[in-house]
């Protein structure tokens, strides 16, 4: 037996929405939206990418049941996932949406709904997994981000520094953190010079992270502090070893 899951109606064909307007979408629709706790709408205050799929599905005797599973990947690297339960089981037939924070909560929700318990051959559930959400490899945050970038590459002086397509992806970079990179050039001990090493990682919209990487040293002419930019980490070490040879 087919299923009318009646897909168009439920996300109708339109441009990719961005996490907070698929989040307001979705309370906006739930009639128990205002019981979702506080805490749980501040961390979607930060959601960078989201994805969606249909989770499970019951139909049987002209009453339907869907639940759907709405997941958003944070600037933390951890992900949050709502649930939302679609039914026309109240008076008059008319679908109603409920969204849920936990999985327990949805099940009772499920339970409670009018629909046969025992009515196999109109039962069809269905299970689609949720394509998996690649975890950032940093802990990111949301800190004028693109604006960081800009000025990161704003103070490069080497010549090979990054072009300006990566300078036009960055600039839609929504979170960012810097670390330390540690190892210095071999000469830099014998030539008294400075080196310092810093990653720059930024996570855009989509969930794709680029880094910068950063090269603070003395290894100028007069002594003076300069810095270099580079797009991998292999570059910039190459660059500061280059430039503590050329220390006499």
């Amino acid at each position: 037996m087919s299923v009318p899951y009646e897909t168009a109606a439920y996300e109708p064909a339109e441009s990719p929405e961005s996490p907070e307007e698929h989040l307001a979408r979705l309370l906006g629709r739930a009639l128990n939206s205002f019981e979702l706790p506080d805490e749980t709408i501040r961390r979607l205050d930060c959601a960078l990418a989201h994805d969606s799929s249909l989770h499970s599905a019951h139909h049987s005797a002209g009453l339907h049941r869907e639940t759907y599973r709405h997941t958003w990947l944070l600037a933390d690297g951890s992900a949050l996932t709502l649930w939302e339960l679609v039914h026309n089981t109240a008076r008059g037939r008319d679908p109603q949406h409920e969204v849920y924070a936990d999985e327990e909560e949805l099940r009772a929700a499920t339970a409670r709904l009018p629909l046969p318990p025992d009515a196999p051959d109109f039962e069809l559930p269905v299970t689609v997994q949720l394509s998996p959400i690649p975890a950032p490899r940093h802990a990111y945050a949301p800190d004028d981000s693109a604006d960081h970038a800009r000025r990161v590459l704003r103070r490069a002086e080497n010549p090979d520094r990054p072009d300006a397509s990566t300078a036009a992806l960055l600039a839609t970079a929504c979170a960012h953190q810097i670390t330390q990179a540690f190892g210095r050039p071999r000469e830099a001990a014998r030539a008294g010079l400075c080196f310092s090493l810093y990653e720059h990682a930024f996570l855009l919209p989509d969930g794709e992270e680029i880094s910068l990487w950063e090269v603070e040293h003395t290894a100028t002419p007069d002594g003076r502090h300069m810095c270099e930019v580079y797009v991998s980490e292999d570059a910039a070490r190459a660059a500061m070893e280059r430039r503590a040879a050329q220390v006499p």
